[in-house]
């Protein structure tokens, strides 16, 4: 069980919560850590927590029948994810592949259903989450078919700071020029040229081993 130090620092949505939600909510959570390189979850598991990122970085995709691996969201601190297949009860339909060692905090599928169920102020966050997220992916598809490089690398920075999905993120991010890379569809040396030019553009400064945004307005937009 998560303290209740850490549940208030590291879980956003438990100041949103009532008094006795955040105990119930609190009780329903473990902490795991996984290795970088590993698998969290496969395609195809059931799914029996709903997941959130408390330290390091996921990435979200799958592979393809050609064994192309194809990214569609990286999921970075304070970022929770999994509520749909958990509300349709339905098997994983994508792999989260751990680019670094993380830590995420599990919220057990009894506690789940039951704030769901119970909790107005669950509810609510559930249905702000869902309606970002989709519009997120929407996005991401006009960007992978309209954008080049630079716009993709941009784009794929800037939504790791969704103030919506990512409230806890800063301005900050400790990632790799090949994590970038993996997270827009790009190569390393491509991901490397893109960063100098935002850099020089003052939209962010890198930093070794992460990144720090500097404008995140002009970030979003960058490529139109």
């Amino acid at each position: 069980m998560i303290s209740e130090e850490q549940f208030l620092t590291s879980v956003f949505w438990a100041q949103e919560l009532p008094r006795d939600e955040q105990e119930r909510a609190r009780r329903g959570i473990t902490l795991r850590t996984v290795e970088a390189g590993a698998y969290l979850i496969h395609r195809g598991d059931r799914i029996d927590n709903w997941t959130g990122v408390v330290t390091g970085l996921l990435r979200l995709g799958s592979i393809t029948t050609s064994g192309k691996a194809v990214t569609y969201a990286g999921l970075p601190p304070s970022c929770w994810f999994g509520e749909g297949s958990l509300l349709k009860d339905e098997p994983r339909q994508y792999d989260v592949l751990a680019l670094r060692r993380t830590q995420v905090a599990l919220l057990n599928r009894a506690t789940f259903h039951w704030l769901y169920e119970n909790s107005v102020a669950f509810d609510r966050l559930l249905v702000r989450l869902i309606n970002e997220r989709l519009g997120q992916f929407i996005a991401q598809v006009e960007h992978d078919r309209t954008l080049d490089s630079a716009g993709r690398v941009a784009r794929s920075l800037a939504s790791l700071f969704n103030p919506v999905i990512s409230p806890f993120m800063g301005s900050h991010i400790d990632i790799s020029q090949e994590e970038i890379g993996l997270l827009a569809g790009v190569s390393r040396p491509v991901a490397n040229r893109v960063l100098q030019e935002l850099e020089k553009a003052g939209l962010l400064r890198n930093e070794g081993g992460g990144v720090t945004i500097l404008d995140l307005e002009r970030l979003r937009y960058y490529g139109e």
